[in-house]
């Protein structure tokens, strides 16, 4: 009589989400709060605007790199981040980097998209913040893309992955991939709407018909705006959300099974 043993599968058990620490949530708060504030402020003039973001980007470029400073410390002294870890953060910045040379914003077409949006899900909140940043800022080193745009591009790319790293956790397999996948084509939408703020209240005359920013305009402003991305950023940011979303479906699961295998080699907590 022949016994057969039967083995039950094997359950590939996730490492633990650290628990949210007072340091590293206030820090993403503030950088938030600085990032809305940089991109909004024309919208509280009351008078006709006569400087650009060329005078106050420099404070907007050294309170980011400060307040992203602070914060990978307190992730260091919070113990979750080694040597390893920061190691793990230098080498998705620099695919990032490489990944933006290769696309270099042609036709909307950026596939370093993909990268934030699947390195954001993996790090969890308050690191995918920081791993954006240092995606985007690394990138445009590497382009030659450094300039008054530069510190509004690394908050832009930083709420792109803090949104993959909000989206509900519990969510597995084929399902976080076509999650994730539309998620990065509506953040290829909204990265390009937040984008053009930084540019277009001070564009004046040179605005399509209807379209110009109009200080002191209150509301009437966000149909004017609604004019301008249709009439001419949607068309360049289509192409961003299509490339996002077919190259996370198609890739998303083996590039979420490195990622996390390679945080969990580094002994990596992910930060929820």
């Amino acid at each position: 009589m022949t016994l057969t043993r039967h083995h039950p599968a094997r359950e590939v058990v996730e490492p633990p989400r650290a628990a949210p620490t007072w340091p590293g949530t206030v820090v993403l708060v503030v950088v938030t709060v600085v990032g809305v504030l940089a991109f909004t402020w024309p919208f509280f003039a009351t008078s006709t605007l006569v400087t650009e973001h060329t005078q106050d980007a420099p404070w907007v470029f050294a309170g980011i790199m400060a307040l992203l400073a602070v914060s990978l410390l307190a992730e260091q002294g919070n113990g979750r981040l080694d040597a390893k870890s920061v190691a793990v953060l230098g080498a998705l910045a620099a695919l990032g980097g490489a990944l933006r040379v290769l696309g270099a914003g042609t036709a909307g077409l950026e596939p370093v998209f993909f990268l934030v949006v699947l390195a954001g899900r993996v790090l969890g909140r308050r690191l995918a913040f920081l791993c954006g940043c240092l995606v985007l800022l690394t990138g445009a080193f590497l382009t030659g893309g450094v300039g008054p745009w530069t510190p509004f591009q690394m908050i832009a790319t930083g709420w792109v992955a803090l949104g993959a790293a909000l989206l509900p956790g519990r969510l597995r397999g084929r399902v976080e991939v076509v999650v994730l996948a539309l998620y990065g084509a509506a953040a290829g939408l909204a990265y390009g709407a937040i984008m053009n703020l930084w540019f277009w209240p001070f564009l004046g005359a040179s605005a399509p018909s209807g379209a110009g920013f109009v200080p002191g305009a209150g509301a009437a402003n966000l149909t004017h705006y609604l004019v301008f991305y249709l009439a001419t950023s949607l068309v360049w940011d289509a192409p961003r959300a299509l490339l996002t979303f077919v190259l996370v479906l198609l890739a998303g699961g083996p590039m979420l099974a490195t990622l996390r295998r390679a945080t969990r080699r580094a002994r990596f907590e992910q930060a929820s």
